[in-house]
């Protein structure tokens, strides 16, 4: 008998591959809730909204039902991408010099920071428009979840504990998330029995409107934004000091948007609008279309090096021109086009950074902000408020990639409600001048940004990632991974990556730490030493480290057409296929 040869691993977990459709998302709970509906007949915009949807439950550290929900759609019919712009606005009574009394230089935490929630809205949008389900059978997955439970894991755990002191602070969320003043413990069930009655109520507005599917989840968005949750949510908010009204819920629709794009190679990725900073992803890439990332070789000192300095001075444009273009004249299709990314790049340096934030380039008939003084932090990189992801493919060509967010231990939850009140808020500024400030009716600048890429007219790529202002970092790197070098898509994903940090942090306080590249300790020494002689303030993260990011992605293959779908090990995500 022939004895089997072994073959190398080239990752700790398997490329998940399947003819019908595949999904990627933060918890496996969320991608098994997903593949109940893709089973049952659904498509991909109806199996997304549910993972997203449970996501919520499943990680309410970083998601809120209440939160935000930034939102690509491929409708392969259509041969379109559409953006659902999931994210909320200041409200009308905004007062920023409260603000400023209450916070100093920087929005406060707490109930100040709230914004229009914008995630139910969302995700009913999408179900209207491009899905084939009810709302409740959407909503099912994260209504059991909230009402029966789930297992406590360690990363939700660990979360949760670090934070207890801040989540004290605010009677609902200490009453489900530390009962007794304790952390429940890994594999106890936590129930979150208040947001399962604020769903039911969601549910019970749809089974009582008569009518077509069009009336019943116009009656579920209203039940949220115009009805009884409404005027709690408004009553929460004049009781306790807040800027949320009624007239402010009833306001609130969200906008169906085309996406912005690039090209890179022959492939076309989408983004958000400048309401979020997808575009610093798309101008890194635009950048690095002007070196040869092949000869150069992967993950090589100059390869990283080019890849640090792209991003420094595509997030060097994001703290100079990228906020709501609803109030920011962005110059979007300059910062994309071939011609600026050839400038960009001829700043580079082949031998050493630039060691501190790049001065952006004038682009005429746009104005540029400048920080009349930029102080430098020290210590460690801060842990960013947090987020997750969620991605998926259908057997019919459709794709949906969104990036859901939203902390509870920085705002109160809203009582009786289990409830939280998207506080993204805390990625304004308080400097009206900056792009990113607060005024009521703005957006603040986003760092949730999910993409998608296509090729030759079908999806490529569906991917994206949680990290705050890591995230466009390391999608670029798997992205380049995985298109590039050829690498499948699981390995794409845990391949070591590195962090640039060369720029003022997106959330309060905004710190800034001039030449800082985290670099995970699988990089080669020789390599980690040579980044040091280029100048980095190399900081060393684990092998692999939660803060860079977890990663969740399908790729299709042009030539078999099959679906392969990754998920980071860095975070307890996981993926499917079928």
């Amino acid at each position: 008998m022939s004895k089997m040869k072994d073959i190398p691993a080239v990752s700790w977990r398997p490329t998940v591959s399947g003819n019908h459709y595949a999904v990627s998302t933060g918890h496996a709970l969320a991608s098994l809730a997903a593949m109940r509906i893709l089973d049952q007949g659904g498509n991909a915009i109806d199996a997304g909204v549910t993972a997203a949807m449970a996501l919520a439950v499943l990680q309410p550290d970083i998601v809120s039902f209440a939160g935000v929900a930034p939102t690509l759609i491929y409708i392969k019919e259509e041969n379109r991408v559409i953006s659902l712009a999931g994210l909320g606005c200041w409200p009308a009574a905004t007062d920023v010099e409260r603000l400023r009394m209450e916070g100093g230089a920087h929005v406060p935490a707490g109930i100040l920071r709230q914004i229009l929630p914008a995630a139910p809205a969302t995700h009913i949008q999408a179900l209207r428009r491009y899905g084939s389900i009810s709302f409740e059978q959407a909503v099912t997955a994260a209504y059991e979840l909230a009402r029966e439970g789930f297992c406590m894991y360690p990363t939700l755990y660990q979360s949760l504990d670090l934070r207890r002191d801040l989540i004290a602070r605010y009677p609902e969320n200490a009453a489900i998330f530390q009962p007794g003043g304790v952390t429940p413990p890994i594999g106890t069930r936590l129930r979150q029995e208040n947001l399962a009655k604020t769903i039911g109520r969601m549910i019970e507005a749809e089974r009582g409107t008569p009518g077509n599917r069009e009336a019943k989840l116009q009656a579920v968005h209203d039940c949220f934004y115009r009805g009884g949750i409404a005027r709690d949510i408004a009553d929460f908010h004049a009781k306790h000091g807040g800027f949320m009204t009624a007239e402010d819920l009833a306001g609130f629709n969200v906008p169906v948007e085309d996406s912005i794009a690039c090209n890179y190679g022959d492939y076309e990725i989408h983004s958000c609008d400048t309401w979020c900073q997808g575009i610093v992803l798309l101008e890194a890439l635009k950048i690095l279309e002007n070196a040869d990332l092949t000869a150069i070789g992967h993950n090589t000192p100059q390869y990283l090096h080019l890849l640090a300095e792209a991003l420094n001075l595509a997030f060097a444009d994001r703290e100079a021109f990228i906020g709501d273009p609803g109030f920011v004249n962005v110059p979007t299709r300059h910062l994309l086009g071939a011609d600026h990314a050839a400038r960009q790049f001829a700043r580079i340096d082949p031998a050493c950074t630039e060691g501190r934030m790049y001065e952006p380039l004038e682009i005429p008939g746009f104005q540029a902000y400048r920080a009349d003084c930029l102080a430098p932090s020290e210590g460690a990189v801060r842990p960013s408020l947090d987020t997750i992801y969620a991605c998926v493919a259908d057997k019919y060509g459709n794709a949906y990639s969104a990036t859901l967010s939203d902390t509870m231990y920085d705002t109160p939850m809203i009582d009786g409600m289990g409830l939280l009140v998207s506080s993204r808020g805390s990625q304004s500024r308080l400097d009206p001048a900056h792009p990113a400030s607060v005024r009521p009716g703005k957006r603040p600048r986003l760092t949730p940004t999910p993409a998608l890429a296509l090729r030759d007219g079908h999806i490529a790529m569906a991917w994206g990632t949680p990290g705050g202002d890591v995230q466009c970092q390391a999608m670029l790197q798997v992205f380049l991974n995985a298109m590039t070098f050829g690498m499948d898509i699981q390995a794409a994903i845990e391949a070591p990556r590195v962090a640039t940090f060369n720029f003022p942090d997106s959330f309060a306080p905004h710190t800034y730490l001039p030449g800082r590249l985290c670099v995970e300790n699988r990089i080669e020494p020789d390599t980690v030493r040579r980044l040091r002689e280029f100048g980095y303030d190399v900081e060393m993260w684990s092998a692999i480290a939660w803060r860079s990011g977890a990663v969740c992605a399908i790729v299709r293959n042009p030539s078999t057409g099959l679906l392969h779908a990754g998920a980071d090990p860095r975070r307890p995500a996981y993926a499917l296929a079928w």
